[in-house]
């Protein structure tokens, strides 16, 4: 008889044999026939009934939940992979919510922020220009002259932070206005707009050399994924704001 033996569709599926005769002994997937010798046989309609189950499972659904879900008189294979499609793309979205939630507390513990939740979750949710700062911040943790970073910024209290993102909307808004009167990104407003960036860098976090800003430009353009949220900001954002760094950098010589 065609089809596939209990053994040739455990190793096909990645289950074990043990799982195919317990399905088969609730009657979530019956073989559809037997050899000669009374073997199992599963047959093509078998196999796909099974991906659907290893799906759901995959999903959490009990075995009970889904023998009732592919009892549903009119339910096709099509309908449940739609369903399926769905049930995975919103569990996708929660786990880049719980990823982007983690990542800013490993980020704020890492630069020892003396805040709540509530406190930090108030000052940078939404907060992108100090990300970026924070991450310019861990590329000079480990250095020798800023080894006091995290003492320094733990003493920040909530109104402390409540200043540096202020002072970064201001700067992020010099840069926003740069662009749109037209301003190119090695004249003198951008230019000066670059310094006070790398002052707010310097007051803030760490005493910034033009050279070490210049690594914190390259920030901007490093991650295609940041460059395309700063790029939200106006048009061309990122690359404006690494040329004006190094213009900047450059004309200090």
């Amino acid at each position: 008889m065609d089809g596939y033996t209990v053994g040739q569709l455990a190793a096909l599926s990645g289950i074990s044999v043990r799982t195919l005769h317990h399905y088969d002994s609730i009657g979530l997937l019956k073989p559809h026939g037997r050899s000669a010798a009374n073997h199992r046989v599963y047959s093509p309609d078998d196999v796909q009934r099974l991906r659907l189950i290893l799906f759901y499972r995959e999903l959490e659904f009990g075995l009970d939940e889904i023998a009732d879900i592919l009892a549903e008189p009119h339910a096709r294979v099509d309908d449940h992979l739609r369903r399926q499609h769905r049930l995975l793309r919103q569990r996708q979205a929660r786990t880049d919510e719980l990823l982007d939630a983690i990542e800013k507390e490993m980020r704020a513990r890492h630069m020892g922020v003396a805040l709540s939740p509530e406190e930090q979750l108030a000052i940078f949710s939404t907060d992108s220009f100090g990300e970026r700062l924070r991450e310019a911040e861990q590329r000079w943790a480990e250095s020798n002259q800023n080894q006091d970073l995290p003492r320094r910024t733990a003493a920040y209290t909530k109104d402390d932070w409540v200043a540096i993102k202020a002072d970064a909307d201001a700067n992020i808004q010099e840069f926003v206005d740069a662009i749109a009167a037209g301003e190119p990104a090695t004249g003198a407003v951008a230019m000066q707009a670059a310094e006070n960036h790398r002052a707010h860098i310097a007051r803030w976090f760490f005493d910034c050399t033009h050279r070490q800003h210049r690594d914190v430009a390259a920030l901007y353009l490093a991650d295609p994924a940041a460059a395309a949220h700063w790029n939200e900001m106006a048009p061309g954002f990122a690359q404006y704001v690494h040329d004006a760094i190094v213009a900047n950098a450059d004309r200090a010589g």
